[in-house]
């Protein structure tokens, strides 16, 4: 058990695009929603981490409108008291944490942050609580704290810590008298390099991998902002000011629009002269690509990581992972296939750092598949594209128990609604009624309409769309519930 102090709050950084994983994450389910290994997503990997050293009421999650209501089902099978800091767009990590720094500085001036991302691994949780610990001396200190991670590969993926001279133990406990973690000044901080340059780095013993987990103080970290990032400063005091009023939300929005993006490391970590860095032996991994599976994920006597629906012959050293449907592979070498309900990825595992310019091409050309998945999960059920075409759209929608949808209008396109099992309660215009298994509903173009389940059971339809536009915006709501 750690001996964190009450000062001590963790600050999860959960944004991030969902590219690099593509095609099981999306711009809707990234990475950190991912259960790459074992039965729980990276996100829910980092809430287990730190549970026994800080309690869900001291750890705030720092993410988007867009990922809130995934990431909170996740935390609620974790636990219970997990808060939610929700930023109106994402804008890289300096005003995520700033923004954080100032909600915990309001409720606590003696506030040390614990920041970490959403969707690392760390193979020994309990030398991570430690080295917390050993952290949290010179955060009180005023000093910038980063973890370390000494490398060992020429990795150009990374950026990189040159470590100067070791300070002294900074351990409050006697439980770290003579302990073998090390503290440094850093000298500089190193954008990712070359890999005639990352050699050099591994073979002079002085480098760290910087891993993205930093403790400081929240009023230190706001006074470096201040130094490093005036324009960031400005909209952080404009933030500030309406902390707590009715106008929070509007204001914060406001300001957002005109920071520009920029990250820690490069805004603040890159300048200060008050960087230290903690030596971390924590089996730590960024998982930052497909390739990366094979340092953390088992493997069969061919080297091969495999799962799902497979069928395989002959591969060696590849990544196979299968989703419902049958996948069959014969005789792959070092290669990466991911099959899902709606795309499929195929490359040598030497290609895998370009999988996330794939994303961003199908992003350009507007395709669903770089957003969500056929299956999208909201707060009311959830629905599944069965099919689509010029024109038209199929679903399956699955409304829960007492869940309803938002009023909501469609001005390019018709509904038509079929009822599987359970009982519809149907709201078109002024109208209201209810809808049996083998009945069915037609919405008008331009109608306001709302779909809800009034029963003990779940409520199944079949929803055809048609029109000359049938996308997700082509939608206008008339109040807040969380529609489709």
């Amino acid at each position: 058990m750690s001996r964190l102090g009450p000062e001590i709050y963790a600050v999860i950084l959960a944004g991030g695009s969902g590219t690099r994983f593509w095609p099981l994450s999306r711009e809707l389910y990234p990475k950190q929603m991912l259960t790459l290994i074992g039965s729980h997503s990276l996100f829910q990997e980092t809430l287990l981490r730190i549970r026994e050293a800080i309690l869900p009421e001291k750890t705030l999650i720092v993410t988007n409108e867009r990922h809130a209501f995934d990431l909170k089902r996740q935390a609620a099978s974790i636990g219970s008291g997990y808060r939610f800091l929700l930023e109106p767009e994402m804008k890289n990590t300096a005003p995520a944490i700033g923004l954080a720094a100032l909600h915990l500085l309001r409720e606590d001036r003696e506030a040390i942050m614990a920041v970490m991302p959403s969707d690392h691994l760390v193979r020994r949780p309990a030398r991570f609580l430690e080295l917390l610990e050993v952290a949290a001396e010179p955060a009180h200190q005023g000093l910038l704290v980063t973890f370390g991670i000494k490398p060992t590969r020429p990795e150009t993926g990374f950026g990189y810590l040159k470590a100067a001279e070791s300070i002294s133990s900074p351990g409050p406990s006697a439980a770290f008298a003579g302990s073998s973690t090390q503290v440094f000044r850093v000298e500089r901080f190193v954008e990712k390099p070359d890999l005639k340059t990352a050699q050099g780095y591994l073979a002079s013993g002085q480098y760290y991998w910087n891993s993205g987990i930093f403790l400081w103080r929240a009023a230190t970290i706001l006074a470096e902002i201040q130094t490093h990032l005036p324009d960031l400063n400005r909209g952080l005091k404009e933030m500030e000011a309406s902390l707590g009023t009715p106008e929070e939300k509007e204001t914060i929005a406001q300001a957002y629009s005109r920071i520009d993006p920029v990250s820690i490391d490069y805004g603040v970590m890159e300048k200060s002269s008050h960087v230290v860095l903690v030596g971390a032996d924590m089996r730590w991994h960024d998982v930052g690509s497909w390739g990366a599976l094979d340092e953390v994920c088992p493997r069969d006597g061919a080297g091969n990581i495999k799962s799902g629906n497979l069928l395989d012959r002959g591969s060696r050293n590849s990544i196979l992972l299968a989703g419902s449907r049958i996948l069959a592979t014969l005789g792959l070498k070092d290669m990466i296939v991911v099959d899902t309900e709606d795309a499929t990825l195929v490359c040598p595992k030497e290609h895998a750092q370009q999988v996330k310019g794939v994303a961003e091409e199908l992003k350009k050309r507007g395709s669903e598949e770089y957003l969500v998945h056929l299956t999208v999960h909201r707060p009311w059920g959830q629905y599944t594209v069965l099919e689509k075409g010029e024109g038209y759209k199929i679903k399956r929608i699955e409304v829960n128990p007492g869940g309803r949808l938002s009023l909501q209008l469609h001005r390019h396109r018709s509904e038509h609604w079929v009822v599987l099992s359970g009982v519809a309660r149907v709201r078109i215009e002024d109208r209201s009624f209810e809808v049996y298994p083998h009945q069915s509903t037609f919405i008008p173009v331009s109608a306001r309409h709302r779909l809800e389940n009034p029963g003990p059971d779940p409520l199944q339809i079949i929803e055809a769309q048609i029109g000359e536009y049938v996308e997700e915006d082509d939608i206008e709501r008339f109040d807040d519930d969380y529609g489709r």
